[in-house]
């Protein structure tokens, strides 16, 4: 058989990136899908998945765009084969309080968070579906599930992945096809590291296991989710946040 093809968006992120290296480790072909722009990171992920050896590429898209992401997944298709997996850790945050909200700041975020998950899985369910055999994890966040101040926008849009997550998983569950979210807590990634040292020192003091997360370890959440034999668990989201937040 020949290797699963994953795509990851937000894949030279921080969270992203250690998606694509565990996926990469699994045996998968691994596309690291993400803007173009960022040529100063682009240069340090194409440094860090060096000896990969082509397991793990690179390929501009912006996923806030349809037609963007509907062209990339006809690349992939066309080089490495059709997408196995689909990974949307593509995210920003644009945070302030509502009532100082601008329409732009809930907007802008809307179209990269949420309508970039629609966008990526409306250009590639019907072929996995088809095939019989298909992968899908969204990164949420804590937040979506407890709310932020100052996030109105963000954990509205992490929330509603949830939603889209659990409905979708019953469209296609009997077609071969599943669909979670994973929900990190507060990880090492470079917008956590930006936080003020006493304001990230407050946030650590709230998490049971006394740290932040490391993104290997959403990683390999991420990879327990695509396995080929994880069939029977769709619809669900997986907290992986320290016992920061705990349900039942």
């Amino acid at each position: 058989m020949s290797k699963r093809v994953a795509i990851v968006t937000g894949g030279i992120g921080g969270l992203g990136t250690a998606i694509c290296k565990q996926l990469a480790q699994d045996g998968r072909q691994v596309i690291a899908a993400d803007l173009g722009s960022r040529q100063e990171r682009l240069a340090a992920f194409r440094e860090e998945t060096r000896e990969y050896n082509g397991n793990i590429v690179f390929a501009p898209a912006d996923i806030s765009k349809y037609d963007d992401c509907a062209a990339l997944v006809n690349h992939v298709a066309e080089k490495y084969g059709s997408a196995d997996i689909v990974v949307n850790a593509a995210g920003i945050t644009r945070d302030t309080s509502l009532k100082k909200m601008s329409q732009a700041q809930w907007t802008d975020l809307m179209h990269v968070n949420l309508d970039g998950v629609f966008n990526m899985c409306r250009n590639t369910v019907d072929g996995m579906t088809e095939r019989g055999f298909g992968r899908i994890v969204n990164i949420s966040s804590v937040n979506g599930q407890t709310g932020q101040f100052g996030q109105t926008n963000y954990s509205a849009a992490k929330a509603g992945m949830h939603g889209f997550t659990m409905a979708l998983a019953r469209e296609v569950a009997r077609k071969g096809v599943t669909v979670n979210s994973v929900s990190p807590g507060y990880c090492k990634t470079e917008m956590v590291m930006k936080v003020p040292e006493d304001v990230r020192a407050q946030i650590i003091a709230q998490v049971p296991v006394g740290r932040l997360g490391e993104p290997s370890e959403i990683a390999r959440t991420v990879a327990f989710l695509t396995a080929d034999d994880a069939g029977f668990i769709t619809g669900a989201n997986i907290p992986v946040n320290g016992g920061y937040f705990m349900s039942f």
